[in-house]
């Protein structure tokens, strides 16, 4: 009877680190999913998408995960294979430079604009 006691405490043990560690692969899926944009859908993310390239996509992110890929290492795959386009958070490089330098531009030239016709500090 100890026997039997001493199996069903290592089979709960082992489904509850099994389960714990499916929820983590799930997490990551989504995690990256969210942030992969659907080629389909284009206005969606892969996550947000039901076609069938965003379901293939989560099939593809969950079997890199399960292979020992890492969170970058996914994402270099997924950038190389579709191209740059396909990530909702692109690197800066030559390619994307306009993209982050707007807003800093944008942000000094409104600034600039605002105290020129304000003329607040010209008493």
């Amino acid at each position: 009877m100890n026997y039997l006691k001493i199996k069903i405490l290592i089979v709960l043990v082992f489904l509850l680190f099994h389960s714990n560690a499916q929820s983590e692969n799930i997490d990551l899926v989504n995690k990256i999913s969210k942030n992969i944009r659907c080629l389909i859908c284009q206005g969606q993310s892969v996550y947000d998408s039901q076609s069938d390239f965003a379901i293939s996509m989560k099939i593809a992110i969950k079997k890199k995960i399960q292979e020992g890929y890492t969170e970058n290492q996914i994402y270099d795959y997924l950038i190389g294979q579709y191209g740059e386009w396909i990530s909702y958070n692109p690197g800066f490089n030559k390619n994307t430079i306009f993209l982050w330098l707007l807003p800093i531009l944008t942000f000094i030239v409104g600034g600039w604009l605002i105290f020129k016709k304000t003329k607040f500090f010209k008493l």
